[in-house]
């Protein structure tokens, strides 16, 4: 059996009924919409899905972050005022 990782589920023929209907109960919960009991997708209001891409993101910056730090014995110090 999959994990679902939201508190709330439904089926996918009842999410085809009235999806704005879910979102709008839901409120600022994930909902998982499930096909033969496992989750075929999960549905977030925007504000949610752009926090999740912002974390995302961070992600991304902090893995750079972390290899460019292994490089810093090979950096060349400057003098910014110099240029």
């Amino acid at each position: 059996m999959e994990t679902v990782f939201s508190d709330l589920a439904i089926s996918i023929s009842e999410f085809k009924k009235n999806p704005a209907e879910i979102l709008r109960k839901a409120g600022v919960r994930p909902v998982a919409v499930l096909s033969h009991n496992k989750p075929a997708f999960y549905m977030v209001e925007p504000k949610l899905f752009e926090l999740m891409l912002e974390q995302l993101a961070d992600l991304d910056l902090a893995e750079i972050v972390a290899a460019r730090l292994k490089l810093k014995g090979r950096a060349i110090e400057v003098d910014i005022d110099s240029i």
